[in-house]
Protein backbone atom coordinates (compact mmCIF):
# COMPACT_ATOMS: atom_id res chain seq x y z
CA UNK A 1 0.00 0.00 0.00
CA UNK A 2 1.66 3.35 -1.13
CA UNK A 3 0.96 6.18 2.22
CA UNK A 4 2.25 8.90 1.22
CA UNK A 5 0.28 12.02 0.17
CA UNK A 6 1.19 15.67 -0.57
CA UNK A 7 4.11 16.74 2.37
CA UNK A 8 3.84 17.39 5.28
CA UNK A 9 1.41 15.26 5.78
CA UNK A 10 0.54 11.32 5.51
CA UNK A 11 -1.04 8.06 6.01
CA UNK A 12 -0.51 6.02 9.44
CA UNK A 13 -1.67 2.64 9.69
CA UNK A 14 -2.19 2.42 13.34
CA UNK A 15 -4.21 -0.32 16.57
CA UNK A 16 -5.95 1.05 19.91
CA UNK A 17 -3.63 -0.12 22.78
CA UNK A 18 -5.37 0.89 25.38
CA UNK A 19 -8.32 2.98 26.25
CA UNK A 20 -9.10 5.03 29.58
CA UNK A 21 -11.59 7.23 30.58
CA UNK A 22 -11.45 10.39 31.74
CA UNK A 23 -14.69 11.21 32.34
CA UNK A 24 -18.56 11.15 31.98
CA UNK A 25 -18.30 13.12 28.32
CA UNK A 26 -14.26 12.11 27.48
CA UNK A 27 -12.42 8.98 26.81
CA UNK A 28 -8.92 9.03 25.85
CA UNK A 29 -7.44 6.56 23.32
CA UNK A 30 -4.14 5.50 22.87
CA UNK A 31 -3.05 4.06 19.21
CA UNK A 32 0.34 2.55 18.66
CA UNK A 33 2.10 1.05 15.05
CA UNK A 34 4.91 0.96 13.31
CA UNK A 35 4.50 4.10 10.69
CA UNK A 36 4.51 6.23 14.35
CA UNK A 37 8.37 6.77 13.69
CA UNK A 38 7.54 9.08 10.90
CA UNK A 39 4.77 10.89 12.87
CA UNK A 40 6.57 14.43 13.82
CA UNK A 41 4.54 17.36 15.30
CA UNK A 42 5.07 20.23 17.57
CA UNK A 43 1.67 19.55 19.01
CA UNK A 44 -0.65 22.63 20.54
CA UNK A 45 -3.90 21.88 18.74
CA UNK A 46 -2.36 19.61 16.27
CA UNK A 47 -5.04 18.63 13.82
CA UNK A 48 -5.67 15.09 12.40
CA UNK A 49 -8.38 13.15 10.17
CA UNK A 50 -9.03 9.75 11.87
CA UNK A 51 -10.72 7.22 9.36
CA UNK A 52 -12.75 4.12 11.53
CA UNK A 53 -14.44 1.34 10.23
CA UNK A 54 -17.91 2.02 8.77
CA UNK A 55 -20.75 0.22 10.81
CA UNK A 56 -20.67 -2.98 10.87
CA UNK A 57 -17.25 -3.47 9.85
CA UNK A 58 -14.44 -4.24 11.49
CA UNK A 59 -12.09 -2.78 9.33
CA UNK A 60 -11.87 0.78 8.05
CA UNK A 61 -11.87 0.93 4.14
CA UNK A 62 -9.47 3.46 2.27
CA UNK A 63 -8.31 3.09 -1.00
CA UNK A 64 -5.76 1.09 -2.09
CA UNK A 65 -3.32 3.36 -2.92
CA UNK A 66 -3.30 6.46 -0.63
CA UNK A 67 -1.64 8.85 -2.83
CA UNK A 68 -2.23 12.34 -3.90
CA UNK A 69 -5.67 11.25 -5.11
CA UNK A 70 -6.66 9.39 -1.85
CA UNK A 71 -9.60 11.85 -1.29
CA UNK A 72 -11.48 10.80 -4.58
CA UNK A 73 -11.06 7.20 -4.44
CA UNK A 74 -12.24 7.11 -0.34
CA UNK A 75 -15.40 9.27 -1.60
CA UNK A 76 -16.12 6.86 -4.55
CA UNK A 77 -15.78 3.71 -2.11
CA UNK A 78 -19.98 2.49 -1.48
CA UNK A 79 -21.58 4.36 1.50
CA UNK A 80 -21.60 1.36 3.72
CA UNK A 81 -18.01 0.25 3.09
CA UNK A 82 -16.06 3.71 2.86
CA UNK A 83 -14.33 4.31 6.37
CA UNK A 84 -16.00 7.58 8.83
CA UNK A 85 -13.67 10.27 8.49
CA UNK A 86 -13.59 12.69 11.71
CA UNK A 87 -11.32 15.45 12.61
CA UNK A 88 -9.60 15.60 16.31
CA UNK A 89 -6.78 16.72 17.87
CA UNK A 90 -3.61 15.46 18.63
CA UNK A 91 -3.91 14.79 22.70
CA UNK A 92 0.29 13.80 22.79
CA UNK A 93 2.98 12.28 21.01
CA UNK A 94 5.27 9.55 23.27
CA UNK A 95 8.55 8.41 21.89
CA UNK A 96 9.92 5.02 23.13
CA UNK A 97 7.76 3.27 22.42
CA UNK A 98 5.95 5.30 19.89
CA UNK A 99 2.11 6.17 20.84
CA UNK A 100 -0.26 8.64 20.56
CA UNK A 101 -3.73 9.86 22.34
CA UNK A 102 -6.61 11.45 21.11
CA UNK A 103 -9.20 12.01 23.53
CA UNK A 104 -13.14 11.63 21.83
CA UNK A 105 -15.89 13.68 23.19
CA UNK A 106 -18.54 11.60 23.58
CA UNK A 107 -22.20 12.65 22.79
CA UNK A 108 -25.26 10.23 23.09
CA UNK A 109 -23.40 7.20 24.40
CA UNK A 110 -23.80 6.14 27.91
CA UNK A 111 -25.26 7.26 31.07
CA UNK A 112 -22.96 10.70 31.90
CA UNK A 113 -22.60 11.57 28.04
CA UNK A 114 -23.94 14.84 26.30
CA UNK A 115 -27.41 15.13 24.51
CA UNK A 116 -26.46 17.94 22.65
CA UNK A 117 -24.15 17.39 20.12
CA UNK A 118 -23.44 15.12 17.04
CA UNK A 119 -20.44 13.36 17.21
CA UNK A 120 -16.95 15.38 17.79
CA UNK A 121 -16.25 18.20 16.07
CA UNK A 122 -19.42 17.19 14.21
CA UNK A 123 -22.29 19.02 15.56
CA UNK A 124 -25.56 18.28 15.71
CA UNK A 125 -29.29 18.61 17.50
CA UNK A 126 -30.13 16.32 20.29
CA UNK A 127 -29.77 12.99 18.79
CA UNK A 128 -28.09 9.52 19.05
CA UNK A 129 -24.45 8.88 19.03
CA UNK A 130 -22.74 9.79 16.34
CA UNK A 131 -20.88 7.27 14.20
CA UNK A 132 -17.48 8.39 15.94
CA UNK A 133 -18.89 8.72 19.46
CA UNK A 134 -20.12 4.73 19.11
CA UNK A 135 -16.64 3.52 18.10
CA UNK A 136 -14.86 5.45 20.61
CA UNK A 137 -16.83 4.27 23.40
CA UNK A 138 -16.46 0.67 22.64
CA UNK A 139 -13.01 0.93 21.06
CA UNK A 140 -10.84 -1.91 22.10
CA UNK A 141 -7.25 -3.33 21.93
CA UNK A 142 -6.21 -4.43 18.34
CA UNK A 143 -8.79 -2.20 16.89
CA UNK A 144 -7.45 -0.97 13.50
CA UNK A 145 -7.54 2.80 11.62
CA UNK A 146 -5.84 4.72 9.42
CA UNK A 147 -4.88 8.41 10.61
CA UNK A 148 -4.07 11.32 8.28
CA UNK A 149 -1.17 13.21 10.26
CA UNK A 150 2.00 15.44 10.00
CA UNK A 151 5.36 14.15 8.83
CA UNK A 152 6.25 17.44 9.56
CA UNK A 153 6.54 19.02 12.75
CA UNK A 154 5.90 22.47 12.05
CA UNK A 155 2.81 22.37 9.70
CA UNK A 156 -0.30 24.03 8.54
CA UNK A 157 -2.94 22.09 10.72
CA UNK A 158 -1.21 23.42 13.97
CA UNK A 159 -3.69 27.13 14.12
CA UNK A 160 -2.35 27.77 17.64
CA UNK A 161 0.47 30.62 16.94
CA UNK A 162 0.50 33.72 19.43
CA UNK A 163 2.76 36.23 17.62
CA UNK A 164 6.92 36.32 19.59
CA UNK A 165 5.36 39.44 21.59
CA UNK A 166 2.35 37.87 23.41
CA UNK A 167 1.96 39.23 26.77
CA UNK A 168 -1.68 37.75 27.61
CA UNK A 169 -3.09 34.28 26.06
CA UNK A 170 -6.61 34.03 26.13
CA UNK A 171 -8.46 30.63 25.77
CA UNK A 172 -11.84 29.57 25.05
CA UNK A 173 -13.06 25.88 24.09
CA UNK A 174 -16.39 23.89 24.14
CA UNK A 175 -16.15 20.14 25.51
CA UNK A 176 -15.31 19.49 21.57
CA UNK A 177 -11.98 21.92 22.11
CA UNK A 178 -10.89 20.73 25.48
CA UNK A 179 -8.43 18.49 24.20
CA UNK A 180 -6.52 21.21 22.02
CA UNK A 181 -7.02 23.83 24.91
CA UNK A 182 -5.03 21.65 27.69
CA UNK A 183 -2.44 20.27 25.21
CA UNK A 184 -2.01 24.16 24.76
CA UNK A 185 -2.02 24.95 28.01
CA UNK A 186 0.67 21.83 28.98
CA UNK A 187 2.85 23.02 26.05
CA UNK A 188 2.91 27.27 27.42
CA UNK A 189 6.69 28.08 28.83
CA UNK A 190 6.95 29.16 32.81
CA UNK A 191 5.69 33.17 32.68
CA UNK A 192 3.06 33.05 30.26
CA UNK A 193 0.30 34.76 31.63
CA UNK A 194 -2.89 32.81 30.53
CA UNK A 195 -6.63 33.28 31.28
CA UNK A 196 -8.67 30.15 29.92
CA UNK A 197 -12.49 29.23 29.82
CA UNK A 198 -13.14 25.62 29.39
CA UNK A 199 -17.06 23.96 29.31
CA UNK A 200 -17.93 20.50 29.79
CA UNK A 201 -21.01 18.95 30.89
CA UNK A 202 -20.26 17.47 34.15
CA UNK A 203 -18.05 18.27 37.17
CA UNK A 204 -16.12 14.45 36.52
CA UNK A 205 -15.21 16.19 33.25
CA UNK A 206 -12.77 18.62 34.65
CA UNK A 207 -9.27 17.67 34.38
CA UNK A 208 -6.21 18.70 35.99
CA UNK A 209 -3.90 20.68 33.72
CA UNK A 210 -0.24 20.39 34.40
CA UNK A 211 0.94 23.68 33.34
CA UNK A 212 4.82 25.89 33.84
CA UNK A 213 2.18 28.89 32.80
CA UNK A 214 1.09 31.40 35.07
CA UNK A 215 -2.55 30.39 33.94
CA UNK A 216 -5.75 30.97 35.67
CA UNK A 217 -8.71 28.33 34.63
CA UNK A 218 -12.06 28.62 35.01
CA UNK A 219 -14.24 25.37 34.17
CA UNK A 220 -17.33 25.87 33.07
CA UNK A 221 -19.58 22.93 34.20
CA UNK A 222 -22.93 22.43 32.28
CA UNK A 223 -23.53 25.66 30.81
CA UNK A 224 -21.89 28.72 28.82
CA UNK A 225 -18.76 30.98 29.91
CA UNK A 226 -20.23 33.81 27.37
CA UNK A 227 -21.39 35.62 30.15
CA UNK A 228 -18.58 35.07 32.66
CA UNK A 229 -15.83 36.43 29.45
CA UNK A 230 -17.77 39.16 28.54
CA UNK A 231 -17.48 40.12 32.37
CA UNK A 232 -14.53 39.08 33.37
CA UNK A 233 -11.46 41.97 34.70
CA UNK A 234 -8.92 41.02 31.99
CA UNK A 235 -5.00 41.51 32.90
CA UNK A 236 -3.73 44.42 31.78
CA UNK A 237 -1.87 43.62 28.49
CA UNK A 238 -0.70 45.40 25.55
CA UNK A 239 -0.63 42.95 23.06
CA UNK A 240 -2.86 39.82 23.80
CA UNK A 241 -3.36 36.84 21.78
CA UNK A 242 -6.28 35.37 21.49
CA UNK A 243 -7.57 31.39 20.59
CA UNK A 244 -11.39 30.33 20.29
CA UNK A 245 -12.58 27.11 19.54
CA UNK A 246 -15.44 25.01 19.50
CA UNK A 247 -19.17 25.40 17.78
CA UNK A 248 -18.99 27.89 14.81
CA UNK A 249 -21.69 30.03 15.86
CA UNK A 250 -20.30 30.69 19.24
CA UNK A 251 -16.95 31.05 18.07
CA UNK A 252 -17.98 33.69 15.78
CA UNK A 253 -19.62 35.86 18.83
CA UNK A 254 -16.59 35.88 20.97
CA UNK A 255 -14.19 36.94 18.22
CA UNK A 256 -16.36 39.79 17.57
CA UNK A 257 -16.97 40.18 21.42
CA UNK A 258 -12.94 40.33 21.68
CA UNK A 259 -12.54 42.27 18.48
CA UNK A 260 -15.48 44.66 18.78
CA UNK A 261 -15.67 45.18 22.05
CA UNK A 262 -12.56 44.55 23.89
CA UNK A 263 -10.27 46.07 20.66
CA UNK A 264 -8.20 42.99 20.40
CA UNK A 265 -6.17 42.99 16.74
CA UNK A 266 -8.39 40.79 14.54
CA UNK A 267 -4.65 39.98 13.68
CA UNK A 268 -4.29 38.07 17.22
CA UNK A 269 -7.21 36.19 17.12
CA UNK A 270 -7.20 32.48 16.04
CA UNK A 271 -10.98 31.38 15.57
CA UNK A 272 -12.07 27.70 14.94
CA UNK A 273 -14.78 26.57 14.71
CA UNK A 274 -14.97 22.12 15.39
CA UNK A 275 -18.39 22.05 14.09
CA UNK A 276 -21.54 23.26 13.58
CA UNK A 277 -25.58 23.01 15.48
CA UNK A 278 -27.33 21.03 13.24
CA UNK A 279 -24.74 19.89 10.55
CA UNK A 280 -22.52 16.47 10.74
CA UNK A 281 -19.05 16.54 9.67
CA UNK A 282 -20.09 15.51 5.95
CA UNK A 283 -22.55 18.20 5.89
CA UNK A 284 -19.90 20.92 6.94
CA UNK A 285 -16.84 19.16 4.34
CA UNK A 286 -19.83 19.82 1.54
CA UNK A 287 -20.00 23.12 2.36
CA UNK A 288 -16.46 23.90 2.21
CA UNK A 289 -16.52 25.57 6.10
Amino acid sequence: MTTAVAAPFRFFSLQVVRTRRLGPSLVRVTFAGADLEHFHSHGRDQSLSLFIPAEGRTEPAVPVELGEGWWQGWRELPDDVRAVMRSYTLRELRRNPDEVDIDFALHGVGPGASPTLGSARAGGPPSPAGPASRWASRAAAGDRVFLLGPAVADNRAIRFRPPEDTDLVLIWGDETAVPAATAILESLPAGTRVRAWLEVPHAGDVQDVATAADAEIDWVVGGTAEAAIRGALLPAAERPYVWIAGESGRVKELRRHFVGERGVDRRRVTFVGYWRQGLTEEQLRAAGE
